[in-house]
């Protein structure tokens, strides 16, 4: 029997030429001359980007991928034979399906999980604290939760990670780590496959292109060209290489609609090009940048880019979000409930100064420091408030939901299960309380009694842990049945709250209302980046700075 760590691929090769110099990301991506330098400008950059629009194919039997070109084009398909030729080939449209390859002898697949988590966010700043350790570790995710895992090059053997895991008994008692030694023997190993003409191929990895410049995958159109690559989970992923501003067009629709005020839709741009820059680190353990997913930023291609969001884009180009000499963590939402949040009520990892709780209004309504909601009467009264917030309208700006504590428990125990939790097996939910809060009113701490004992769940993470909130800015009131005997007895609370989403950064139902007012983008953005200023793409930005190494 032999030994391995799943989906084992060689180390990323980012296709942005990325340098770490002192704990600093800067990247030298391929360039443009825009119109900017005929005027003696810098000219902005339009790297090629790596993004990831389907992560992990392979993992359901019957996976497909159906690729195909414009009509009156062509696809090359461009691979590494079994005789180790490199081949050619053109065709209309290909399909890649994904089977199983024996093994010449049984498998051991082992991995040594650190953490289990609901965000990047909180998954980096473990790695960050485990490195300071002395702990080498990488950041994964095998579904939709991101894990820390310790570094398969460094452990690299079963005695090193048994090693590992015995050394780290009294972390391992704690129930917030999750650590686990996970294992399975494997006899086969998933194989791509795909047919041209009367030959049929199989191999790890193949680059499609066209003449055009566009394929479509399934009912989407991609610009630039798709590489099939095995990822660190056995599976494949698919990626697509292409330029940052052709990857804006397929965003920036997506992500706030092509009917937004042009200010919102412009503000969206620059966030969102901010937001990419900063975050091509996310999955270096796949050898790609960025998912395509709302882990990330939704990406879907060319199919809903219009003359308007176009023009938002074209209005934009090379403009980002920058506090000191360092682009932003510009993080977004849909709906804030009234007030926005600071990073770190959300998430672990270091504050971010210009990340901090907005009253989300045009004017002065609420003052946060006389009136704080981490007060529960204060929390209650702020969201009875209806009127006076540029969310007003919107569906999720105000919101009552319920849940049975036998619904609120199955839950929980699925949520605990995928952290492994010692407490997953609990039989029975006695009651929610929440311990405390921040200032902006997010839950801080919220205590789940059960029978087998409390279980605290932090930030961020209630919105995956219970099924019923839209966002962690809420309060609850009990839902009681009265027995025969006068006596009352729990059954579910109701959660009243505000907002959709993490609450961080910029409200896209709050710019709506913004740019109606006549706001421009600029002053969207430090309305809600207070601290932060909009300024070109130039060399002399940092993309994003390790906190660990920065003095």
């Amino acid at each position: 029997m032999k030994f391995w760590c799943k989906g084992r691929s060689p180390k990323p090769r980012s296709r942005l030429a990325g340098l770490v110099l002192g704990g600093a990301l800067i990247l030298a991506g391929e360039g443009f001359l825009g119109a900017g330098a005929a005027l003696g400008n810098p000219a902005p950059k339009n790297p090629t980007l790596a993004i990831g629009i389907v992560q992990r194919f392979g993992t359901e039997g019957g996976d497909r991928l159906d690729l195909a070109a414009l009509p009156g084009d062509r696809l090359t398909v461009s691979f590494v034979d079994g005789q180790g030729r490199s081949r050619n080939l053109a065709v209309q449209t290909l399909a890649v399906t994904v089977g199983a390859m024996p093994l010449p002898e049984t498998q051991l697949e082992e991995r040594l999980v650190l953490g289990t988590y609901r965000s990047f966010e909180t998954a980096e700043a473990a790695a960050q604290t485990w490195r300071g350790r002395g702990i080498a570790v990488e950041i994964a995710q095998p579904s939709d939760q991101w894990q820390v895992w310790a570094d398969r090059d460094t452990y690299g053997t079963p005695l090193l990670r048994r090693m590992l895991y015995d050394s780290l008994d009294p972390l391992r008692q704690a129930p917030d780590h999750g650590i686990a030694l996970t294992s399975a023997s494997r006899t086969q190993r998933p194989v791509a496959r795909w047919t041209v003409g009367n030959e049929t191929f199989q191999g790890d990895r193949v680059t499609v292109s066209a003449g055009q410049g566009v394929i479509r995958v399934g009912g989407d159109r991609f610009a630039g060209r798709l590489r099939l690559q095995p990822n660190a989970y056995g599976t494949y992923s698919l990626v697509n290489d292409v330029p940052l501003e052709t990857y804006l067009r397929g965003v920036v629709p997506y992500e706030i609609g092509p009917g937004a005020p042009n200010a919102a839709l412009e503000a969206q741009t620059i966030v969102a090009r901010t937001y990419t820059l900063r975050n091509l680190r996310r999955f270096a353990i796949d050898d790609y940048e960025l998912c395509a997913d709302t882990h990330c930023q939704v990406y879907r291609g060319l199919g809903a880019a219009t003359a308007r969001t176009d023009g938002a884009i074209a209005a934009t180009r090379g403009r980002v979000m920058a506090y000191g000499d360092e682009l932003i963590d510009a993080l977004y939402f849909s709906t804030s409930g009234g007030v926005t949040a600071a990073f770190e009520s959300v998430w672990d990892g270091p504050n971010r100064p210009y990340l901090r709780p907005v009253v989300d209004a045009a004017g002065p309504l609420w003052d946060l420091t006389n009136r704080p909601l981490n007060n529960e009467q204060n929390l209650r009264q702020f969201l009875s408030l209806t009127q006076g917030f540029n969310e007003v309208g919107w569906r999720d700006f105000r919101w009552r939901r319920e849940g049975t504590l036998e619904s609120l428990a199955d839950t929980l125990k699925r949520y605990l299960a995928r952290r492994n939790h010692p407490l997953a097996n609990f039989r029975r939910l006695e009651r929610l309380t929440i311990r405390d809060r921040a200032i902006g009113g997010r839950i801080q701490t919220l205590i789940a009694t059960t029978d087998r004992g409390d279980v605290a769940i932090e930030k961020d993470a209630v919105r995956a842990a219970l099924m019923p909130p839209r966002s962690s800015l809420f309060y609850l009131d009990p839902i009681e049945r009265t027995n025969p005997d006068g006596s009352r007895t729990l059954t579910g609370y109701r959660f009243v709250g505000g907002g959709w989403g993490h609450g961080v950064g910029m409200s896209q139902a709050g710019s709506y209302r913004l740019a109606n007012l006549g706001w421009n983008a600029d002053r969207i953005l430090r309305f809600y980046y207070p601290g932060a200023v909009p300024v070109p793409l130039t060399d002399a930005l940092v993309y994003w700075r390790d906190p660990t190494t920065t003095p």
